[in-house]
């Protein structure tokens, strides 16, 4: 009788290098998604700087506007990629017609069925 035990004798070391490189792929992927939140979140008040001091070297920025936040909102995010959408979707609209032709050469080696007969030499 074979043992189960037998098979499933893993080193030590590897199973403690495998708890390790585990926890450490765990641990760069977290970072890695950390690190993305707060430059995705930086990068909208970046972009509001930047709109901000070309209209202020401009002389187009009033001391009102100051305090102003110039990003966009969702809505007209949606409605401005809704209508890009639209514009540029240049399929055209098919007749859903299927044409079936049928074939001048009705025999085929493929629908033959004497090639399924067995003979049998007795």
């Amino acid at each position: 009788m074979v043992l189960l035990t037998e098979f499933t004798a893993v080193p030590e070391t590897t199973l403690i290098e495998g708890v390790v490189v585990s926890i450490v792929g765990y641990l760069i992927v977290f970072v890695a998604l950390v690190v993305l939140y707060y430059f995705f979140d930086r990068l909208s008040k970046i972009i509001n700087w930047q709109i901000k001091y070309k209209l202020k070297r401009q002389g187009k920025l009033n001391a009102k506007d100051k305090t102003r936040d110039f990003s966009v909102p969702g809505e007209v995010s949606a409605a401005i990629s809704l209508a890009l959408y639209m514009a540029t979707e240049l399929h055209d609209d098919e007749s859903n017609v299927l044409t079936i032709k049928k074939v001048s050469r009705v025999y085929s080696p493929w629908s033959s069925k004497i090639y399924g007969i067995r003979s049998l030499n007795r």
